[in-house]
């Protein structure tokens, strides 16, 4: 039997862009439909644009596409919902990119190819197309991540990640569901307990279309209050 992939993608407000994000991933799928099982799962946060709409129209003839929609939460609790979603549908490993057009699905193979090895593999951007302040703040993280976890990682936060079901069902339940920052500590969980795990180089363009909701102002706000999660999730080693 095949082993199913679910791809776990959010997309808030996102009309610009997603017809771009299902022409480039479906074809993923596709080419590993796990006996008909596997699915593109596009998650829709309460998009205020046409965004919904649009994936219900895109999903008409894509039987492996399975759009879903919330209330707004934002982007750490859109990828927490997606992954249990993943995780309760029967998926074997579940991969996670975003819906702006930033990441290759060309580059996908360097992670399934070698899935067997490995509980998760995460990107590692070593080019950064979506500017210096992004790059600065992801090894500001990392800093932090080490200052709290005694972990090194090149690329926490990286949205370009192949994580077994099992590994996902080992971790989520540690972070609250309107978690901020799953995909940093999914990747310090695996660094930190020895898991079989890798940091993959990926390319990261910049943003093809539309607007990015996540500014620097609102990086900082969500930092301060990381630093608050942080010490409590270490204290719960």
């Amino acid at each position: 039997m095949s082993d199913v992939l679910y791809i776990v993608i959010p997309a808030y407000n996102e009309a610009a862009n997603i017809e771009r994000t299902v022409a480039e991933w479906y074809p993923v799928v596709e080419a590993h439909a796990g006996d008909g099982k596997s699915r593109l799962v596009i998650v829709n946060d309460g998009s205020k644009d046409n965004t919904w709409e649009m994936l219900q129209s895109l999903a008409a003839d894509r039987p492996l596409m399975e759009p879903l929609t919330k209330p707004n939460g934002g982007h750490g609790p859109t990828l927490i919902y997606g992954y249990k979603h993943a995780i309760a549908s029967g998926a074997d490993w579940v991969f996670q990119t975003d819906s702006d057009g930033q990441t290759d699905p060309n580059e996908f193979p360097l992670m399934w190819d070698e899935r067997d090895s490995y509980d998760a593999q995460f990107g590692n951007r070593t080019e950064r197309g979506d500017g210096q302040d992004r790059a600065f703040v992801e090894r500001t993280l990392c800093r932090i991540l080490k200052h709290y976890f005694g972990v090194s990682m090149p690329d926490a936060n990286a949205p370009f990640r192949l994580m077994s079901a099992q590994f996902l069902r080992d971790y989520l339940p540690k972070l609250p569901e309107d978690y901020n920052l799953p995909n940093a500590m999914l990747s310090t969980y695996g660094v930190y307990y020895g898991r079989k795990v890798r940091f993959v180089p990926v390319t990261f363009k910049p943003r093809q279309a539309g607007k990015n909701t996540i500014n620097i102002k609102r990086i900082v706000g969500i930092g301060w209050k990381a630093l608050a999660d942080f010490r409590q999730l270490a204290k719960e080693l």
